[in-house]
């Protein structure tokens, strides 16, 4: 189970980096009109306040996962919550793909939130199961 953890932890905490520098990367501001000052705010907002939370997701499963004294049930709720995320993300990636310009790139992010999501998904079952832990 804690590898599992880890391995969506390292996942979500790089794709929570990656996402800090994303609009530069990818030029966003360059799509809205420069004189929509309020909508380059909103959009920088929630893209601070994306990656931040995919950081202390990642943070707090691997936290709780390593911890020596974390109750099953604490582990249970943000295991929970972040499969509830990521199986979001992975719907929104089918329902309105990104990257659709290349196919690589389309299913590679498909399958990389897929595969979070099972990691994740799994630790949970697995937390689920566990009745002597916590």
């Amino acid at each position: 189970m804690k590898i599992l953890v880890a391995i969506g932890s390292v996942a979500s905490i790089g794709f929570g980096v990656w996402h800090f520098f994303v609009p530069q990367v990818w030029n966003w501001y360059s799509y809205i009109d420069a004189s929509a000052t309020e909508l380059v705010l909103a959009v920088r907002a929630i893209n601070v306040f994306f990656s931040l939370s995919l950081v202390l997701f990642g943070l707090m499963n691997l936290l709780l996962a390593y911890g020596r004294s974390v109750d099953r049930y604490s582990l249970l709720v943000v295991l929970g919550a972040t499969c509830v995320l990521w199986m979001a993300r992975v719907v929104m990636q089918i329902a309105y793909p990104q990257g659709s310009m290349n196919p690589t790139l389309q299913y590679g992010m498909l399958l990389s939130f897929v595969l979070v999501l099972g990691c994740y998904a799994a630790a949970l079952v697995l937390v689920w199961l566990d009745k002597s832990a916590g």
